[in-house]
């Protein structure tokens, strides 16, 4: 049940950055929880309709740099840049040399959050994280984001089972408080 749920996410995060560079005009995105490159990824996609867009992204692991570092090259026209982060330090984030270098701030940014919410317990305060990360970027800046629902998993199965048997802390939440990361932005 995991591999059709990330392939539908990766396949989901291609959707929106093409929907965010073609029918919305972005042209920087800053993609935290990268995860380990896959082809096409947010570089590859918004560069086929833009070459000139630019794109940060963050992880926490040092695996997913590496190959990050190598893999993920930017077009001639466009850049990418590589922060070694955890979402949990937005500041870190928005304060990085390599970001500040990449993206322009005065101009609006897509924040794309896939496959990394669920990973972050209420303790950590994920939606002011949230909040935090949308409050650096400037007006007319973008929040795709993804998260699984445990509305969607009937008799209590979902993908916490697994990855707590694993040891990965993982927060199943409902439709309505996933909804509750988009407050105070225009759906």
């Amino acid at each position: 049940p995991l591999a059709p749920a990330m392939r539908e996410t990766r396949a989901l995060l291609r959707r929106m950055v093409a929907f965010l560079t073609r029918e919305r005009g972005i042209r920087q995105f800053l993609d935290i929880g990268t995860g380990l490159p896959t082809s096409p990824n947010v570089h590859e996609v918004a560069q086929a309709i833009a070459p000139q867009a630019r794109v940060v992204y963050v992880d926490n692991d040092p695996i997913v740099l590496a190959h990050a570092r190598a893999l993920l090259v930017s077009a001639k026209e466009g850049a990418t840049a590589y922060i070694d982060a955890d979402m949990r330090e937005p500041d870190k984030i928005l304060g990085d040399p390599l970001l500040l270098q990449t993206l322009d701030l005065s101009q609006p940014v897509a924040l794309l959050l896939f496959g990394t919410l669920h990973f972050i317990p209420e303790k950590d305060d994920p939606y002011g994280l949230v909040a935090r990360l949308m409050s650096g970027l400037p007006a007319g800046s973008y929040l795709a984001a993804q998260h699984p629902s445990a509305d969607s998993y009937p008799g209590g199965v979902s993908p916490a089972t697994a990855y707590g048997q694993a040891g990965i802390p993982y927060q199943n939440r409902t439709r309505d408080e996933f909804a509750r990361f988009f407050t105070g932005l225009q759906l």
